[in-house]
């Protein structure tokens, strides 16, 4: 053996910025300001929230859940949890109750810190949660006390629980392959799945968005964040960015486009992250107020969720000079899969602009370290030509080999991850999504399974089937709608099937249309016909003539 056997902890890394920039800062927007303190304090502040939770009986493997937006003390439980061993889970804010209840009781988190404003949430749960032991609650003193706002059995004040704690915490040695992060994805059938993030694995991711032909984050940026934190680790963006102690300025919960337009003008950002219907409503307030706002900074965007259409990418690039990188990835891969640049192979220097649209418009090339393919239903590789539509599959170090406490071998097989995307890989290698083998609705970057709210409906009485399939919507992408088949006689408003579906599912999931109808398509073997009734939404325009009841159907 001639090398060091150094294990593969963020410990090594997430304190490397405020060692080598210490005064740089890090900036949270409030309601009435900004929130500043520099990355020498966040670090130091992040062994004072370990060395609190130590106190408390956190050891290697517990889980410390988040219920936060982006601000500083997330990113402190981000430095924290991870480096002396712990597992953050990182819970998603905008889910149903239903699901929290179930992802807290799943994970057995110990610990929850939580923002103030969304308490209303979470109490609620805690009721049914008994593996909670403390909830710590991150106060801004905007919207009340945190030591007298509602309460859990055993609360406190963020910074009461680390006041007064000892800054530099002995992060300990631990195995490489142990924990360090958990996140659940919603958009299956049945229950949300949790992948469970490794030292390793998010180690190499880190090292990797910060590879010149990925996102090339640089020390020299200013990082917003506009990605949910809780959305598969906020891409692994806050640990680049701590390893390389660039400007990280974050939005907490102030997500207008207007708020978001004046943080990057007034913190000269460089780069930030989000999904497709953040960089439209950026566009339209730049649109009508462009001179207002000195963007002149801002070199690029990264863009991610779902695809950006080819009209917004062009629109970044001719009215502000800014580069869009698309990417491809899930919560299952970390979730870094693929990235499309305008530049991407030396070859391409002498594209045409026409070309490298065309380029930037796929999901992009694969990291290095990843490898892909896609597969018929005999499990036989296709041709990677841009014709053939296969089952994508993908694999390597920052890829789940299964999920937590629930391996689902069916969603892995010889060592792939099956991730349930149809899609084609040209003949440059470049990955093109053509549409999603589960029938899953993803609306404003959110996972809504279409199983799911169909089995709720179906569970009504009067309710003899239904359907729900995606329509596409101008600015969530997309959004469900069903198709409901009563029982003879039944007398069942759309009013009450949204009020029933509302019991279960978070308010975003709900569909935005009922229609009520005579028939429900099957294919040959007498399953949905999702495709088809797809097609007719798009042709008719919601009219399905052949197939929509009378009116009298939503009497009441």
């Amino acid at each position: 053996m001639t090398m060091q056997k150094t294990p593969l902890l963020l410990s090594r890394l997430l304190g490397r910025g405020a060692k080598l920039d210490p005064d740089e800062e890090i900036v949270t927007l409030t309601q009435s300001s900004t929130h500043r303190q520099s990355l020498k304090t966040t670090w130091e502040r992040a062994g004072q929230l370990a060395t609190a939770l130590a106190k408390h009986g956190i050891k290697e493997g517990d889980r410390v859940a988040s219920f936060m937006w982006n601000n500083y003390r997330h990113l402190e439980l981000y430095q924290a949890v991870p480096s002396m061993g712990g597992v953050l889970h990182t819970l998603n804010i905008r889910l149903g109750a239903q699901d929290l209840e179930y992802i807290i009781n799943h994970a057995a988190d110990r610990v929850i810190v939580a923002d103030e404003d969304l308490l209303p949430l979470l109490l609620p749960i805690l009721e049914k949660t008994p593996c909670v032991e403390l909830l710590v609650v991150s106060s801004f003193g905007e919207t009340g006390d945190a030591k007298t706002a509602p309460s859990f059995h055993h609360q406190i004040d963020y910074e009461d629980f680390i006041k007064d704690q000892e800054p530099h915490y002995p992060w300990p040695e631990i195995d490489e392959n142990a924990p360090m992060g958990l996140c659940y994805t919603s958009g299956t059938t049945g229950k949300p799945k949790g992948v469970m993030y490794t030292h390793r694995s998010t180690y190499l991711h880190t090292l990797t968005i910060a590879m010149t032909d990925a996102m090339a984050l640089s020390a020299v940026d200013a990082l917003c964040g506009i990605v949910p934190m809780f959305h598969a680790m906020g891409w692994g963006l806050p640990f680049t960015a701590s390893m390389l102690g660039c400007k990280q300025v974050m939005p907490h919960r102030f997500m207008e486009p207007q708020r978001l337009v004046q943080l990057m003008a007034d913190e000269q950002v460089t780069i930030s992250a989000g999904v497709p219907t953040i960089w439209q409503g950026v566009r339209g307030i730049l649109e009508q107020e462009k001179d207002n706002y000195d963007l002149s900074h801002l070199q690029r965007l990264t863009c991610g969720g779902s695809a950006p259409p080819l009209s917004l990418i062009r629109w970044y690039a001719d009215e502000l000079g800014v580069e869009m990188i698309q990417g491809w990835g899930m919560t299952e891969t970390n979730p870094l899969g693929t990235l499309a640049r305008k530049i991407a192979k030396r070859s391409h220097l002498n594209l045409n602009k026409e070309q490298l649209f065309e380029n930037i418009a796929k999901a992009g090339l694969l990291m290095p370290g990843l490898e892909m393919e896609i597969v018929d239903d005999q499990w036989q590789p296709l041709p990677h030509d841009g014709e053939a539509l296969g089952e994508l599959l993908i694999r390597g170090p920052w890829v789940c080999a299964e999920y937590y406490k629930d391996p689902q071998p069916d969603k892995f097989r010889d060592g792939w991850l099956i991730t349930g995307d149809i899609a084609k890989i040209d003949r440059e290698e470049y990955l093109i999504i053509t549409d999603r083998s589960k029938d899953l609705i993803k609306s404003g970057g959110e996972w809504i399974s279409s199983v799911d709210l169909e089995n709720h409906i179906i569970g009504m009485d009067g309710v003899a089937q239904a359907a729900v399939v995606a329509q596409a919507h101008p600015k969530w992408d997309e959004r469900p709608v069903a198709l409901v088949l009563l029982v003879e006689g039944a007398r069942v408003t759309k009013e009450r099937i949204l009020e029933h579906c509302a019991e279960s599912f978070a308010k975003w999931q709900l569909p935005d249309d009922v229609i009520f109808v005579k028939q429900i398509p099957l294919t040959s073997t007498s399953k949905i016909d999702k495709k088809m009734i797809r097609a007719q939404l798009q042709e008719e325009n919601y009219l399905l003539p052949d197939l929509r009841t009378s009116e009298a159907a939503d009497a009441p």
